[in-house]
């Protein structure tokens, strides 16, 4: 398991996470979440409909892992949706995937 999906695990067992687009979408309302990660092999209409949300609540949102990884992070068979409701560790795992993304593009 990679770093970030290491350290959405921890999350998880620190309770520090929710997990599932409509359960997100309800933390992000009352202002529980501090980082979205949504899933690369979400649907569009999942995508839109997260994102709008986060856009209008202000919440940062990132593309990380398949929703298979996101889900075996937190000990489910699928995920496309996880909120972080954390502010250390979304700034944790937020630093990790953007360093990731750097060393990606060379």
């Amino acid at each position: 398991m990679d770093k970030v999906l290491g350290l959405i695990g921890l999350a998880k067992k620190a309770g520090r996470i929710t997990a599932g687009s409509e359960l997100c979408e309800d933390a992000i309302r009352r202002g529980d979440s501090k980082l979205i990660i949504i899933a690369d092999d979400i649907s569009d209409n999942g995508k839109k409909a997260i994102c709008d949300c986060c856009r209008h609540y202000g919440i940062k949102y990132l593309t990380y892992a398949s929703k298979a990884d996101l889900g075996t992070a937190v000990g489910s068979e699928i995920r496309a949706v996880i909120s972080i409701n954390d502010e250390g560790f979304a700034r944790a795992i937020e630093d990790k995937i953007t360093a990731i993304s750097e060393e990606r593009k060379g």
